[in-house]
């Protein structure tokens, strides 16, 4: 932790350790202060004695060099003699403050508000409490009659009392009502001009089950208004004392608490309805484990074990339609390379397979069954283990049944990922051509998922992606396919930044982010949070410290999120990519017969990364002979997200030790990714340009 500055109160600073550092005298604080407020701009000297003395005294400059010279020394007590300051700069005719985006409180306070907005209400409101806990007094307390802090004060102090009532409604949304009237009455009686205070306190009581208090308040309100400022209520006021007094059902409880009481009477009804064996029970239970999957953390992953046996369920019954019903329902697309669970993964592409071939043998939906429509036969749909085979779709061969065919294969390609054989792409191909014929955008988007997840057969196509996202957004925007286009937001925001595009990826991200907040895709957050470190380190300048602190941050995100196949082994390899961009050595990879770091280096989980990674510690640790041997043994990258930042790896690792032949293989491999970030498309991390990598390779070759 660096310098830190505080003006959320009296004006202060903190060390690294965040021990109050000794700013000596007034004029002392209110020259730092001056320059918080320019907020890394050049404030003039002349500019400076204007604000600090009302008839300035002939020595003033050479007053403000000392007042400097005071504060460099205090912030900076290690900077050797005679080098240049850091911290506080000399800039042209006067000084500025080279801060950190964190380093000043009220800062990361308008940060931490603004981030809110973008939060499921939990984080929020937990993000919100701890913002406002930095406040220790009013804006830079000691100069609240300085013209110069004049401006700066009362924007925080707006700032302060909008995010007090964004936590008031916040805890209102949660169903925590109670919980928040002590706080907005206090508010509210602090400043009895706002209106937005009033309402929120009258909401709060009635759902706390005080009517007669919160129409109190708003009589309170009105009274304030009328006789000190001689307007009336606005529209918001009023509004709420007319729904108070007709007891509005929307005024009862939270968003939340009336949406329970909904489901509690329609799944009610649906019991009472649909009898317990019902074939409807497993298709809304299908459609139920889809929604289920996109709430993250334990949601998803209840619902890939459910999904399951949901689809077993659908199979034992002999009815094909069905099945393909079951399985075509749980559309949930995937913006990551690496499946969470293998095992399951290829029980849903078996599962798909054989219902594939059961659909083949059903009457056509265009045809009387026992007669074949002419010109429409549908054949070669045989599966063989978990390799579907010959559904090649040419002319008008599709006939019946062609929607849930499709989302089949569909599911093959989003499921088959990271399978070299050539099942996945085959299924995508085909489901897309399928979809494109029934001219059906919500088939379509599904079909476009698959074919995203089959675009990792070589290097070099982040161009290729992006059209895809590109197509899942005009779509889904146009239909209201809200996780999808998600998905391809995020799909763009992965394939503009492997092509060094981060103007176009923030976009993409933000774009995301605002789409999984409204509609509740809080997994979108999770990839968005390791592309925003990500664009750190790559185009920084950022201290590596700073670097490796955004990635453990974002692995934290990780943490509950049910996405195992993202989060293992991900950090290190993370941590790995960034540190060699810097000089260092990878995590757990210190000095030789360092026994410390030997113990932490076996203790590091590299996940289904190791084999990359193993060569290059053992390297750092002057273990030539086994790295050279653990480099011979290393396998071709899997074709996903990574495989660009794998094969670099190998070519750092084979570049040291001289193994051409590894070195050979990584140029091939390397070269249709010329133009792009080694790594970047994955999101997460980078190992810089491939170019580079490859100029380095061509001059060892």
């Amino acid at each position: 932790m660096g310098i830190a500055f505080g003006v959320l109160g009296p004006v202060t600073a903190w060390d690294g350790t965040g021990g109050a550092i000794a700013l000596k005298g007034p004029r002392h604080r209110a020259v730092l202060a001056r320059l918080i407020v320019a907020r890394g701009r050049v404030v003039p000297v002349t500019r400076l004695i204007d604000d600090l003395w009302d008839e300035p005294p002939a020595g003033a400059a050479g007053a403000v060099r000392t007042f400097v010279a005071a504060l460099r020394r205090a912030l900076e007590p290690d900077r050797p003699p005679r080098t240049p300051a850091r911290l506080l700069v000399t800039e042209g005719p006067g000084y500025a403050l080279r801060a950190g985006a964190d380093a000043v409180d009220a800062w990361r306070f308008e940060h931490a508000v603004a981030a809110t907005a973008d939060l499921p209400p939990e984080d929020g409101l937990a993000r919100l409490e701890e913002a406002l806990g930095w406040w220790r007094g009013p804006a830079y307390a000691e100069f609240a009659d300085q013209d110069w802090a004049r401006a700066e004060r009362s924007r925080l102090a707006e700032l302060r009392l909008h995010a007090v009532e964004r936590h008031a409604q916040t805890r209102l949304e949660l169903g925590r009502a109670a919980e928040a009237v002590p706080d907005l009455d206090a508010h509210a009686s602090g400043h009895p001009w706002r209106e937005e205070a009033w309402r929120l306190l009258a909401l709060a009581l009635y759902r706390s089950g005080r009517q007669g208090d919160a129409l109190a308040v708003l009589r309170r309100a009105r009274a304030l208004l009328v006789d000190e400022l001689g307007v009336d209520p606005g529209p918001g006021l009023r509004r709420l004392e007319t729904d108070i007094l007709r007891q509005a059902d929307h005024l009862d409880s939270s968003a939340g608490g009336a949406a329970e009481r909904v489901w509690a009477q329609a799944t009610a009804a649906y019991d009472r309805a649909v009898a317990s064996g019902a074939k409807a029970r497993l298709e809304s239970t299908a459609g139920l484990l889809r929604d289920l999957a996109t709430t993250g953390g334990g949601g998803l992953q209840a619902a890939r074990e459910h999904r399951v046996a949901a689809v077993e369920a659908a199979e034992e019954l002999g009815d094909a339609e069905l099945t393909a019903r079951v399985i075509g329902a749980f559309d949930v697309p995937a913006i990551w390379t690496r499946s969470d669970d293998p095992g399951q993964a290829a029980r849903i592409v078996a599962a798909a397979g054989r219902t594939l071939t059961a659909l083949a043998a059903l009457p056509s939906d265009h045809e009387a069954p026992g007669h074949e429509a002419q010109g429409h036969k549908v054949t070669g749909h045989e599966v063989t283990g978990h390799e579907v085979t010959g559904h090649e779709v040419t002319g008008h061969e599709v006939t019946g049944h062609e929607a849930a065919r499709a989302r089949l294969l569909a599911t093959i390609a989003l499921e088959s990922r990271g399978d070299r054989s050539c099942q996945g792409p085959r299924a995508a191909r085909q489901a897309e051509e399928i979809a494109r014929r029934l001219n059906d955008p919500a088939l379509l988007a599904f079909a476009l998922s698959g074919l995203f997840m089959q675009t990792f057969h070589r290097t070099g196509l982040a161009a290729r992606r992006d059209e895809i996202g590109a197509e899942l957004v005009d779509i889904s925007a146009r239909h209201g396919l809200v996780t999808f286009e998600v998905l391809g937001h995020l799909v763009r925001m992965q394939a503009r930044s492997a092509l060094a595009d981060f103007t176009a990826a923030d976009a993409h991200a933000a774009a995301a982010e605002r789409l999984s907040v409204r509609h509740e895709r809080p997994l979108a957050g999770v990839f968005t949070a390791w592309y925003r470190a990500l664009r750190l380190d790559a185009t920084g300048p950022a201290p590596l410290e700073e670097a490796e602190a955004a990635y453990r941050e974002a692995a934290a995100r990780l943490d509950g999120a049910g996405m195992p196949g993202v989060e293992h082994g991900l950090l290190p390899l993370a941590l790995l990519c960034l540190r060699l961009r810097h000089g260092q050595p990878p995590p757990g990879a210190g000095p030789a017969g360092d026994p410390a770091d030997e113990h932490i280096a076996e203790h590091i989980d590299w996940g289904p990364y190791a084999p990359w990674a193993r060569p290059l510690v053992l390297l750092a640790r002057d273990r030539r002979a086994e790295a050279a041997a653990a480099l011979r043994a290393l396998p071709e990258p899997p074709h996903d997200l990574l495989t660009e930042a794998l094969w670099c790896l190998a070519a750092r690792a084979a570049l040291t030790l001289g193994d051409r032949a590894t070195m050979r293989r990584a140029y091939a491999a390397l070269l249709p990714a010329a133009g792009e970030l080694a790594g970047a498309g994955s999101g997460v991390l980078t190992l810089g340009p491939v170019s580079a990598h490859l100029d380095d390779l061509s001059a060892a070759l």
